[in-house]
């Protein structure tokens, strides 16, 4: 196992210069989908190592489950043993797991009671909730029917064309299941503290997706960014009234950087960067570490299988 078992623990550095340079060189479908991809598979090998960490590290504790013969001088001779690190290892994986658990529980329930919110409204596409505030947010079904949840007090600061432009901008997270990447990496995030710059960039392309894919649909660039300023100038003060965790108009993202990018040129879509730009180092940068960070785990893994095999008795 050697070094390998650490590896992945601090992989994550790798991924940093990606998370700047991906929200302002890539197209916003390209950098959230890279940037998601990697989170997701360096915080579960992160994961994996420091359970290994902790088994390795413990290993010579009274009461483990491990065979007698894993104190063999031999075997630990083929592990690296620190019983300091193994010890820190065991609240951080519980940790790890507690933090995790309570995100997916707590994404799950405001899923649940916005759900229960609009039971009193007719089940249509749009839910249009009559209330003072202005906020409007993109509540994915999980069983039920997708839903645009929309406030009167918002409509009506808005034009024709700018609504038009809201629920195509709704739909977009709908239809590209944005709610799936946002929880992705807040669990990545969360898994390993070093993966939080990668969530705050992918909460912002995610809104630059959809940003993109409502210009597409109502075929203008200007009424995307004049709703997108309009509704973030009426919601001051109304954010406490959407759910946490849902995807809104003007509820993530610094809306003057995504208003200055409706306002100019769309960007290029190209599935990868090239290797001789700044982002496409990053990019293969990122995507190195991500490759290491599989085969490092793998490699712990597999050893760990192989020498308790060993070591076990027949």
């Amino acid at each position: 196992m050697g070094v390998f078992v650490f590896l992945p623990l601090v992989l994550p550095l790798t991924a940093w210069p990606i998370a700047r340079l991906a929200e302002q060189h890539l197209h916003p479908r390209t950098a959230t989908r890279l940037l998601t991809g990697v989170a997701a598979v360096m915080a579960a090998c992160s994961t994996l190592c420091l359970a290994l960490v902790m088994v390795v590290g413990t290993a010579q504790l009274p009461g483990n489950p491990l065979p007698d013969g894993w104190s063999d001088p031999e075997v630990r001779a083929a592990v690296p043993y620190d019983e300091v690190v193994g010890k820190a290892a065991i609240p951080a994986l519980v940790a790890v797991l507690v933090v995790c658990g309570r995100t997916w529980w707590r994404h799950a329930r405001v899923r649940r009671r916005a759900h229960r919110a609009l039971a009193g409204l007719r089940n249509t596409e749009v839910a249009v909730v009559p209330d003072g505030e202005s906020y409007a947010y993109a509540l994915p079904g999980g069983g039920r029917r997708d839903r645009v949840v929309v406030t009167t007090g918002l409509l009506k600061c808005l034009e024709p064309a700018e609504r038009r432009a809201l629920f195509a901008h709704e739909r977009a997270h709908l239809s590209a299941r944005h709610h799936r990447l946002l929880l992705t990496v807040r669990l990545a995030a969360q898994a390993n503290p070093f993966l939080r710059p990668l969530r705050t960039a992918v909460s912002y392309t995610t809104e630059r997706w959809a940003d993109e894919d409502a210009a597409q649909t109502v075929g203008s660039r200007r009424t995307v960014a004049r709703a997108i300023g309009k509704a973030a100038l009426v919601s001051r003060g109304a954010a406490a009234a959407t759910p946490a965790g849902l995807a809104g108009l003007a509820a993530a993202g610094p809306v003057p950087r995504r208003v200055a990018a409706l306002l100019g040129p769309a960007p290029a879509v190209r599935a990868w960067p090239s290797l001789f730009t700044a982002v496409g180092v990053a990019a293969w940068g990122a995507a190195t570490g991500a490759v290491v960070s599989a085969m490092s785990s793998a490699n712990s893994a597999v050893t760990m299988v192989l020498i308790l095999h060993a070591a076990t008795p027949l």
